[in-house]
C-alpha cells in the first residue's frame, strides 16, 4: 500500500512526498533534508529545503523520519498522512 506525507510548503499548497520505497534520510545542510528513494536503475533524491537550522542539528530530519514512521503505521485506507509539527518552515520540495 502507498503511503504519502502531507508537506505544508510556504506560499504553496501542501505537497505529497511518498512515505515507501525510502532507503535513507539526512540532513545534507543546515538547510537541506534529503530523502533517497530506490529506484530500478539509480536512487532518485528528494530534497526538502526549510528554514534555516543550527549547525549540527537533525532535528528536521529526526521529524521527517518520525513522520514517515507514523505513516506507515496508520491504517491501509489512511493514504496522506498530515504532518504538521515540523521544526523549521519548508519552502520547497524537488526531486533529481
Amino acid at each position: 500500500m502507498e503511503k504519502f506525507l502531507s508537506i505544508p510548503v510556504t506560499n504553496e499548497q501542501r505537497q505529497l512526498l511518498s512515505a515507501t520505497g525510502i532507503v535513507l534520510i539526512e540532513q545534507e545542510s543546515t538547510t537541506t533534508v534529503h530523502v533517497h528513494y530506490k529506484a530500478s536503475t539509480a536512487t532518485d533524491v528528494v530534497t526538502i529545503t526549510h528554514a534555516a537550522a543550527p549547525a549540527g542539528n537533525e532535528t528536521m530530519r529526526d521529524a521527517i523520519q518520525n513522520a514517515v514512521v507514523s505513516a506507515l503505521t496508520t491504517p491501509w485506507t489512511s493514504v496522506a498522512f498530515q504532518v504538521d509539527d515540523l521544526p523549521f518552515a519548508v519552502s520547497g520540495i524537488t526531486v533529481a
